[in-house]
């Protein structure tokens, strides 16, 4: 049973030190007013999801908001706000931001 024990600490340090077990998800809501026609939110999702790190989109047209979720260490909101004006449709911070999802 002690080697057991021991193999099972070694894998939880190895996993901390790689980051997998520290890694936080961030959940945001971007408003993208220039959000002119139903094929925008495809346009905008795949720019979205291009972005290292981001776990989940969803974009509503009616809405002319984008859920975004993300791991924080590996991506931030500036570059999300990047990617939506990057393919012509600049976007700000909806509210506060939220953790985990």
């Amino acid at each position: 049973m002690g080697n057991v024990m021991k193999n099972l600490m070694v894998l939880i340090f190895l996993l901390l030190l790689s980051g997998v077990l520290l890694a936080t998800e961030r959940s945001v809501v971007l408003s993208i007013p220039g959000m002119n026609c139903p094929v925008c939110p495809i346009t905008i999702k795949k720019s979205l999801q291009k972005v290292d790190g981001v776990k989940a989109v969803d974009v509503n047209f009616e809405s002319k908001l984008a859920d975004v979720t993300f791991d924080d260490d590996m991506t931030d909101l500036e570059h999300l706000k990047q990617a939506t004006a990057n393919v012509g449709y600049p976007s700000q911070l909806l509210g506060k931001e939220g953790h985990g999802k």
